[in-house]
C-alpha cells in the first residue's frame, strides 16, 4: 500500500513537471512572475541565512578547537577543518534544510490557497498553462537564487569562524588565515554548487506539487505545507549522500 502511494505520488510529480515545459503565453508576465520569486526566494530570505551562516563558521571554529587539544596537531589544521566542512557539507545542507523550511513551505500554502479558493481552475479556464506559469518561476527562481545565497553562506561562514578566533583566542588569527588558503581544492566548490543546485530544485518543486494538488479546506493546506517540508528534507538528505558519494568518492 505504502509502495504503491509513493508511486503515485512520483508519477503525479514527474507528470507535473513535464506539464510545466510549453512555451510561455505572455513573456512579460513570466518574466515579472519570475523576478517576484526571486525576490521573495532570495532577498526575504537572506536575513535567515547570514545570522545562520555566522554562527555554523563561529561554533565549528570552537568547537574544533576544543577537541583538537593535542600539540602534535598544528593550530591552522582548525581552520582547514572550518573551511572544509562548511563547504562540503554545512552550508550547502544546512542553509538548504532551513530553505526548505521558509521557502518551501510559503510555496505549498501560497499555491494551496489558490488551489482551495479557485484562483487556478479560474487561471486554467482562461486557457492559462498553470504549471508553467505559477510552478516553472519558482523553479528558475530557486535555482538561481539558491546557489547564491549558499555561496554567500560559505563566505559569511568563514567570517565568522574568523571572528569567533579573533575574539577568543581559540585559534591565533595568523594560524586561522593561513589555514583558510592552505591546500584548498577548488573541486570542493563544485560540488558545493552542485548540491546547491540539487536542493534548490528540491525546495521548489517538491513544495510546488503538494501545494498544487491540495484537496479539502484550510486544514488541508496546513497539512500539505507540513508534509512538503517534511519531504523536502528528507529528500535534500538523500540527494546529499548521493552527490557526495558520487563526486567524493567516484
Amino acid at each position: 500500500m505504502l509502495v504503491e502511494k509513493f508511486l503515485a505520488h512520483v508519477g503525479a510529480y514527474t507528470l507535473m513537471l513535464k506539464g510545466m515545459l510549453s512555451k510561455p503565453e505572455n513573456r512579460k508576465v513570466y518574466w515579472k512572475e519570475f523576478i517576484h520569486q526571486c525576490y521573495d526566494i532570495g532577498y526575504r530570505s537572506l536575513p535567515i541565512v547570514l545570522i545562520i551562516a555566522a554562527f555554523l563558521g563561529a561554533v565549528m571554529t570552537l568547537q574544533s578547537a576544543y577537541q583538537l587539544v593535542s600539540p602534535a596537531v598544528p593550530k591552522y589544521v582548525i581552520a582547514q577543518i572550518v573551511r572544509d566542512s562548511t563547504i562540503l557539507e554545512l552550508a550547502p545542507t544546512i542553509i538548504s534544510v532551513v530553505l526548505a523550511g521558509v521557502v518551501g513551505s510559503k510555496i505549498a500554502s501560497e499555491l494551496g490557497n489558490m488551489r482551495i479558493s479557485e484562483q487556478i481552475d479560474a487561471l486554467e479556464i482562461m486557457g492559462i498553462n498553470t504549471k508553467t506559469f505559477l510552478i516553472m518561476p519558482k523553479i528558475l527562481a530557486a535555482l538561481i537564487m539558491v546557489p547564491f545565497l549558499i555561496i554567500l553562506a560559505i563566505m559569511i561562514s568563514m567570517v565568522g569562524g574568523y571572528a569567533a578566533a579573533a575574539f577568543t583566542g581559540a585559534v591565533p588569527i595568523d594560524a586561522f588565515h593561513f589555514g583558510l588558503i592552505s591546500d584548498f581544492k577548488p573541486f570542493n566548490i563544485f560540488v558545493a554548487l552542485a548540491k546547491a543546485v540539487a536542493f534548490a530544485f528540491i525546495i521548489s518543486s517538491i513544495p510546488s506539487y503538494y501545494g498544487y494538488n491540495v484537496e479539502g479546506g484550510a486544514l488541508e493546506i496546513g497539512r500539505s505545507s507540513t508534509t512538503a517540508v517534511v519531504v523536502s528534507c528528507i529528500t535534500i538528505l538523500f540527494a546529499d549522500y548521493g552527490i557526495t558519494a558520487l563526486m567524493l568518492n567516484g
